[in-house]
Order: structure tokens, then C-alpha cells, then sequence
């Protein structure tokens, strides 16, 4: 075979560079340990993926997992709020240090490094998805699960997520509306054709508890996620209920005091695997 002069376009089908699959993956920092990594994902926005993935990781650290929780939301990131961590990160000169929870969880947001977190971040896409990027190549984690919580949709963000990051699967959080559940489905079709293993769906606001009879009422009628999950072959890991108490934790930064155990089933997956 002749010796490659770089244009594709005069080169044959049979090319080894021209076939050769390539692979966007980025190393993580040479200090770092991180064993598992997750995503936590959505079609839209606010079907509560923020809250599920920071419950997920005060489960994991009961279990006592060392745990992470990526915020890779970065125009809108809540996960330091719900751990009530305001405190910015540190750095070393080649390095980000995570900042740490009152109950040891791993946090790295870009609340954590803007000098007044209610900063807006007036970002293009490129700029956002380096920042990403950086939350991966350049932060110590020293953790057994890494949880990234993903922007919604399936725009440039999570593409390099997918891409860049080795994820072991992603946890996809939907809400029982019929549209939610349609746009759902996209998010789960990206991570088949990125070949992202999916562990399974959440469905958040599955219902409410009446505080005097107990009965379940469920305000946006029939779910349809169960339908979606069936469709792509995959379990629906948990209903979780909407929960006053629970937002007011989060709300209050102190997320780990909650008592719920709606995502215990997924945690049990997470650890079976």
C-alpha cells in the first residue's frame, strides 16, 4: 500500500486509517481512582435528574462507597446546593481538587469555581463541553462511583460525555407524561447507537401521598414510561413519588438527611454490577 499523503478523499476503501474506528476517549488525571462511572440522564429538563443523582449518591455512600458526583450541567448546576456545599474548590498547579460534603461525597461543579455561584454562564457549546472535559482530565477523584449528572437532551454535552468519558452505563429519569416519555426515548436511541450501556429508567413524580389517607394520587395520569422501557427491552428501575419533604431537604443543602429508599433498588443494581 502506498504511503498515506492525508487525503481521504483519493484513498480506497480498503485504507486501514480510512476504516480504522477512532476513539474520542480522554484519560483521566494520573492521580486519579475512579473504579465506576454513571450517568444520569434525561430528554428534557425538569424531570428531576439533579435530585436523583445526588440521592443515588448518599445511598452509595451509606454503603459505604467512596462517591463522586460530576455536575456537568453547567449552565444550570444544583448539585453543591443540595449538599449544601458553597465553598469553592481548590487546585494544585496541574490540578483540581473536589470539594467534599459534610457526609465525604466528591463534588466538582462549576458553582464550585465561579466567584459568585449566581453567576449566569453565557457560554457557546465548545466552551461548556471543555469544561466538561476538564471535570474528567484534570480533577483527582479518588472514588468507587463517579455520578455525572448530565445536561438535558441530547445535544453537545452529553455527545461528548458519551464519547469522551469510558461510562459503565447511564441511569435515563423521565416523569410520567406521555411527551416526556417520547422525548425520553431519544436520549435512550443516542445512548444505543453511542453503544452506552443503559442500566435502566427512573421515573420521578410518579405520584403523590395523600398525608390522610395514604392513597396513592397520581396527578399527570397513566404513566407511560413502563411502555418505553418495555419497547427498548429495559427495566424501570423505580417510581418515586413527589416528595415535599425531600425538596425541602434539598432546598436546605442537606440532601443526606433524607430517609427515602425509592432509588434502593437501583443503588442494588448499581452495586450487583
Amino acid at each position: 500500500m502506498s504511503e498515506c499523503n492525508s487525503n481521504c478523499a483519493a484513498c480506497g476503501e480498503e485504507c486501514a486509517s480510512r476504516t480504522a474506528p477512532q476513539s474520542f476517549l480522554k484519560e483521566h488525571h494520573p492521580d486519579a481512582v475512579i473504579r465506576r462511572v454513571y450517568g444520569v440522564v434525561s430528554g428534557k429538563g425538569g424531570v428531576g435528574k439533579s435530585m436523583v443523582t445526588s440521592q443515588l449518591a448518599v445511598l452509595l455512600r451509606r454503603e459505604g462507597y467512596a462517591v463522586g458526583v460530576m455536575d456537568a450541567d453547567v449552565t444550570g448546576p444544583s448539585v453543591p446546593q443540595a449538599f449544601g456545599v458553597h465553598e469553592k474548590a481548590v487546585g494544585t498547579e496541574d490540578a483540581l481538587l473536589p470539594s467534599l460534603s459534610e457526609g465525604g461525597v466528591q463534588l466538582m461543579s462549576i458553582n464550585l469555581l465561579l466567584d459568585d455561584e449566581t453567576d449566569p454562564v453565557i457560554w457557546r457549546g465548545p466552551v461548556i463541553g471543555g469544561v466538561v472535559q476538564q471535570f474528567w482530565t484534570d480533577v483527582i477523584w479518588d472514588v468507587d462511583f463517579l455520578l455525572v449528572d448530565m445536561p438535558p437532551g441530547t445535544g453537545d454535552v452529553a455527545l461528548n460525555v458519551f464519547q469522551q468519558i469510558p461510562l459503565d452505563g447511564i441511569i435515563v429519569v423521565t416523569s410520567p407524561q406521555e411527551l416526556v416519555s417520547m422525548v425520553v426515548e431519544k436520549a435512550v436511541k443516542m445512548a444505543e447507537r453511542m453503544n452506552v450501556p443503559i442500566v435502566g429508567l427512573v421515573e420521578n413524580m410518579s405520584y403523590a401521598v395523600c398525608p390522610d389517607c395514604g392513597k396513592k394520587l397520581y396527578l399527570f395520569g397513566e404513566s407511560k414510561t413502563a411502555d418505553a422501557a418495555k419497547r427498548h427491552n429495559l427495566p424501570l428501575l423505580a417510581q418515586m413519588p413527589l416528595d415535599p419533604a425531600l425538596a425541602k431537604l434539598v432546598d436546605e443543602g442537606r440532601i443526606e438527611e433524607m430517609q427515602s429508599d425509592a432509588l434502593k433498588g437501583v443503588v442494588e443494581e448499581l452495586m450487583s454490577r
